[in-house]
């Protein structure tokens, strides 16, 4: 079995520091980094210990010892850049949101079938270990009928109108990079929402400052979901059953711990994380498997990430959010 697959990071911006780091400390085998400036991916290169720094995307992805592309630009790339990687029969990592739009996606995940090549949403959250035990307790019954969900992904971010996350043509905004985590964790728990509300809050930029959602999952179920970038909350989650609850601890969404309660007011299980890092890793020992195995995530199936694409189209198009020279593609 290949125990040394090579990873390519595509881009070197903040997100990609952190994955980077992840990887590195856990042992895995970072090849090269490619930037459009070839300065910021000497000095990536430099701080991580990569052997190959590249001034160009198209070298990155022909680099003979990259397996593995992982795509950490900004969100209206992610097509580009992953059709990059597969054309040239490079495995793909896309961070999340996945693309700006279903359209998008549904791009990406055909052509990796045509290429029989992996990808995969970065949807970190979804492998962390406290997360794999609560699909446990859900999938053991003792939650009873699954009710609702409810979280939220709320932090004050920077304010400055040229920042990213606040240039609209740039995707930026509360949705794609803090909405996506609970509207992800909804599908996750619930599955695709049948029916789906949503409202919002705009800044002077034209993106969306928070955004609120409601949706009825199969069965009748319930989601609620509430993000911002302008004001920080404790950013907890609740999944309610008809015998039981799991309450998650802050931050939901990253290592941490959860209790398992049922309606007398016992606690039934305390899982207690001992991840000491981000837990980025994860994600990546899952897409080194599937490229292993040659099979496509059940934990983040690619079919899932177009799902939800459709879903934050509906949402931007209740709440008349919409991205500069997108393409809408059905």
């Amino acid at each position: 079995m290949n125990t040394s697959l090579g990873w390519g990071i595509l881009a070197t911006g903040g997100i990609a520091e952190l994955f980077t780091h992840d990887l590195v400390a856990s042992g895995l085998k970072v090849v090269a980094v490619g930037s459009r400036s070839e300065e910021k991916a000497r000095a990536f290169a430099q701080r991580f210990g990569i052997p190959k720094a590249h001034g160009g995307y198209q070298q990155l992805v022909s680099d003979p010892d990259v397996d593995i592309v992982y795509v950490a630009t900004p969100h209206p790339q992610h097509l580009d850049a992953a059709l990059l990687a597969l054309e040239a029969g490079k495995h793909v990592l896309i961070e999340k949101p996945f693309t700006l739009n279903a359209g998008e996606a549904g791009k990406i995940v055909g052509r990796a079938r045509e290429k029989h090549l992996i990808v995969l949403e970065a949807m970190w959250t979804r492998f962390l270990p406290h997360m794999k035990r609560i699909r446990e307790i859900i999938d053991s019954g003792v939650l009873g009928t699954l009710r609702s969900v409810s979280a939220e992904h709320r932090q004050f971010l920077p304010t400055d109108p040229n920042h990213r996350l606040n240039a609209l043509e740039l995707g930026g905004g509360a949705l794609l990079d803090l909405g996506i985590y609970p509207v992800s964790f909804a599908f996750d728990i619930l599955g695709a929402p049948e029916c789906i509300l949503a409202t919002a809050r705009f800044k002077d930029t034209g993106v969306d400052a928070e955004i609120a959602t409601i949706m009825q999952h199969k069965g009748g179920a319930i989601s609620t979901t509430v993000s911002a970038l302008d004001c920080a909350g404790p950013n907890v989650a609740v999944v309610y059953g008809s015998k039981a609850r799991i309450v998650i601890a802050p931050v939901w969404y990253t290592p941490t711990s959860f209790r398992l309660e049922d309606y007398q007011g016992n606690v039934l299980e305390e899982y207690a994380e001992t991840v000491a890092d981000r837990g980025m890793q994860f994600q990546a020992f899952e897409m080194e498997r599937l490229v292993r195995t040659g099979t496509a995530s059940t934990i983040m199936p690619p079919d899932e990430s177009v799902l939800i694409m459709e879903t934050l189209d509906t949402i931007r198009k209740q709440i008349g959010l919409v991205y500069p020279g997108e393409q809408r593609e059905r």
